[in-house]
């Protein structure tokens, strides 16, 4: 039985760090407030195993959010420094909250896009008024969920890429994860876009560069685990034949899930801001978001 998981890095723990083969690098450091993994599939092989797209996926764990919210500041930088390596150093930035902001655990990218500092609208005048020269062009979009608007995230996004014509679009989005212990404390970052709600078996149009023809990265943090595979990777294969009818479509996810999302979108927005601002002290960007 598959795993089902949204992280690159679960889905090398299930092959087994052994199995890395040609088409596979990992590298990793641990720090103070977090460990990150980095892992490039460069090949075909790589695809292969790993069952995901040539690219690079980075992984930032957090000891809980909980920690992360008192170390907010010294979090973001971490993921602000592997954010500004996918990004190009100049042009607009567009960002979409993906996700449903009426269901909590699919929040995050709603609630993440609320505290984004958002300037394409500023003039240059106007940022020499205000004393703030400098501003990179950022743009967001909370473009809902195919339920609420009968449009697909993907056909929304990629006609206001074709109007904006940003250098590159991040997404922020929930995902899923095998295990209890990564639920909101686990931050991925890649450059191969996203398939929206595949980690629920719900994915929807891909969201990438062939699709949309501008570079995609998508940040995620994982909320939710499915319940067969929960039961499968505490106690093994034999959950599944008496889960399959009872637990088959069940979500698990923790009871303080309305907390972790809260301390998550903030994380991420304030990695995102300090990136695309860098001019600007983190201090100053939380005062005029959050």
């Amino acid at each position: 039985m598959d795993l089902r998981t949204d992280l690159a890095l679960e889905q090398r723990e299930i092959n087994g760090e052994k199995a890395d083969e040609n088409g596979i690098e990992c590298r990793e450091y641990t720090n103070k407030f977090a460990k990150v993994t980095k892992i490039e599939i460069t090949n075909e092989n790589g695809e292969k195993k790993l069952k995901r797209k040539k690219g690079r996926y980075i992984t930032v764990e957090l000891d809980s959010m909980s920690e992360a919210a008192s170390y907010l500041k010294e979090c973001a930088a971490i993921i602000a420094e592997e954010l500004r390596q996918l990004l190009p150093k100049d042009g607009l930035i567009l960002i979409a909250g993906l996700g449903n902001d009426q269901i909590t655990p699919d929040a995050l990218g709603p609630k993440c896009a609320s505290y984004i500092f958002s300037t394409r609208h500023i003039g240059k005048e106007l940022q020499k008024s205000i004393g703030l020269d400098n501003l990179r062009p950022v743009a967001r979009i909370i473009p809902g969920v195919l339920g609420q608007n009968g449009i697909e995230t993907g056909e929304i996004l990629a006609g206001i890429v074709k109007q904006v014509s940003p250098a590159a679009l991040i997404t922020v989005d929930a995902l899923a994860s095998r295990r209890l212990s990564r639920l909101g404390c686990t931050v991925q970052l890649c450059n191969t876009g996203i398939s929206p709600g595949s980690g629920v078996g719900n994915a929807r149009a891909e969201i990438s560069k062939e699709t949309v023809g501008v570079p995609v990265i998508s940040i995620g943090v994982p909320t939710v685990v499915d319940a067969i595979t929960l039961a499968c990777d505490l106690v093994g294969e034999e959950a599944k034949s008496k889960m399959e009818k009872s637990g088959e479509k069940m979500m698990v996810t923790p009871r303080e899930i309305d907390l972790l999302i809260e301390h998550a979108s903030k994380l991420i927005a304030a990695a995102i801001n300090t990136t695309l601002q860098p001019h600007m002290q983190p201090d100053e960007l939380m005062a005029l978001v959050m």
